[in-house]
């Protein structure tokens, strides 16, 4: 057991919001040196709010915070950040324009700088984190792991002590996550930073953290050494049950009807020709790592890829190549990325729900009372925590937005439902949630397609899976018949938490 003291310590901090809702109810936290502490909770737990009280966003409304054992009151972000607090989230914030040297650079914006000096400097805090990327690149070109990398040598530079970490890995594939696995031990026990480390993966917290503290309704209703815990109890402290595993047959199920034709479906530098059939029924897992073309081919059966070629048919029709066509033809997407495609942020949760409707019948009006309704509804059938349908989206929790994204295309004009990605940042509760009504879903007849990283929720709920890598179809997967092992073999992947740490 460490004696140490703490670096940073949580007492009883509250937080309570002017619409009365607690979103804190006393925590404890301590975070050391040298150590990785693992966050976890369900939507709505109180992990957002802490990060935000962490990071200078959000002031605590109550209780103590002490950095180096003083005092401090942070209400701003430039406070905890000028202590030593880093924050890196799981949208990552930095500049696409600017390039890599630039975005790590930000905070030291305004001061004279050496270009040489700075150039070197950066340079030698990146080489550390074992993942090289161009200083000179801009942002938007560089791929997603390397962003993340970004963000973490823009911490390093400030001087952080203290890296909070919001569900680094939820975006990455297999070999970006194990960088960042090796980077997080390289940092806690080669330079004595302390980590606090948000994850809904219980591998990744079994795998990578020394201790643990779980969040309930704004409590901290466990704390224990990691060494200490399995995974099976960490989840009954998240869900404040045990949580049931997926059902599904002993066989695998007939497939329906075919409704769903791609021919020869193509687009230059992103996507080979692919062909397939979706049925009745049948909910069709795309396996492969970032980059193998998933969301590419998602995108251009939507018809949001305005390079894309070939053939989408639904029950026999063409289906036009733009995304009004699609969704006018019954198609519905639910995209990776939530924030930036999935909702509108000044809009409610019932106005962002009420979208769908509106586009698939042509903008025609809904007015109010079916707007509550429907958003009633979704609330109900989806568990949102939220106070009610005039919640704006970007107050609730990740995990609940992207319940709002699902929940806005639950319609009788839905007639194929487009999944991509759609349980990453949601926890381990949520996600159980999610998949179990995209199964109930796909019994009641609505065909569905699901692009998902983690492979265990392909084999739990598909039908089939097929495999992709470099912007083609190499392969169909039984469910029924294949592990994850062999799964993550045919994509390219590893699942090994561990071995990260064999070369750190």
């Amino acid at each position: 057991m460490v004696t140490h003291p703490p670096l940073l310590s949580l007492d009883g901090v509250t937080k309570t919001f002017p619409n009365g809702t607690v979103a804190l109810a006393g925590v404890d936290l301590d975070l050391r040196a040298g150590r990785v502490h693992g966050l976890l909770g369900a939507n709505g737990a109180g992990k957002s709010t802490l990060i935000k009280i962490l990071s200078g966003a959000l002031p605590a409304s109550g209780g103590a915070i002490r950095w180096h054992g003083e005092a401090v009151r942070w209400t701003r972000p430039r406070h905890p950040r000028e202590a030593g607090v880093a924050t890196i989230y799981q949208h990552i914030p930095l500049v696409p324009t600017l390039s890599a040297l630039e975005n790590i650079l930000l905070d030291e914006r305004g001061t004279w700088r050496n270009r040489t000096a700075d150039r070197e400097r950066i340079g030698a805090i990146v080489s550390t984190l074992g993942h090289p990327f161009d200083l000179n690149t801009p942002v938007a070109q560089l791929p997603i792991g390397a962003r993340q990398m970004v963000a973490i040598a823009q911490a390093l530079a400030g001087g952080a002590e203290l890296v909070v970490m919001d569900e680094p890995t939820a975006s990455l594939a297999g070999d970006e996550r194990q960088t960042v696995y090796r980077t997080i031990r390289r940092l806690a026990y080669d330079e004595g930073k302390a980590i606090l480390f948000v994850s809904h993966f219980l591998d990744e917290i079994m795998a990578l953290t020394d201790e643990v503290t779980v969040l309930r309704d704004g409590r901290a209703v466990l704390h224990a050494e990691t060494d200490t815990l399995d995974e099976a109890r960490i989840a009954e402290a998240i869900a404040g049950r045990a949580v049931a595993a997926i059902a599904r047959p002993d066989q695998a199920r007939s497939l329906g009807e075919p409704r769903l034709e791609v021919q020869d479906l193509r687009s230059p530098g992103k996507l080979s020709p692919v062909s397939f059939t979706l049925h009745t029924g049948e909910v069709l897992g795309i396996a492969g790592v970032l980059g193998s073309g998933r969301s590419e081919l998602m995108h251009a059966v939507f018809g949001s890829d305005p390079d894309a070629r070939g053939q989408v048919l639904l029950d026999g029709e063409t289906v036009g190549r733009y995304p009004d066509e699609a969704v006018a033809a019954g198609l519905a997407l639910v995209p990776e990325d939530r924030a930036e495609q999935g909702y509108v942020p000044q809009f409610s949760l019932a106005e962002n729900i009420a979208l769908a409707r509106v586009s698939q019948r042509g903008g025609a009006f809904i007015d109010a009372a079916s707007e509550r309704a429907d958003a009633k509804a979704a609330i109900d059938r989806l568990s949102i925590k939220a106070p009610g349908g005039d919640a704006l989206v970007t107050e609730l929790s990740g995990g609940n937005a992207q319940k709002v994204v699902v929940a806005k295309w639950l319609t009788d004009d839905t007639r194929v439902l487009l999944l991509d990605e759609p349980t990453a940042g949601i926890d381990i509760g949520a996600r159980t949630d999610i998949l179990k009504l995209v199964r109930a879903l796909a019994d009641g007849g609505l065909p569905v397609m699901l692009v998902s990283s983690e492979f265990e929720e392909l084999l739990a709920i598909c039908d089939r899976i097929l495999v992709m890598r470099d912007g083609r179809m190499i392969g169909q997967a039984d469910p029924y018949a294949t592990s994850e092992t062999d799964l993550t073999l045919m994509t390219g992947g590893t699942t090994d938490v561990a071995a990260a740490g064999a070369n750190a």
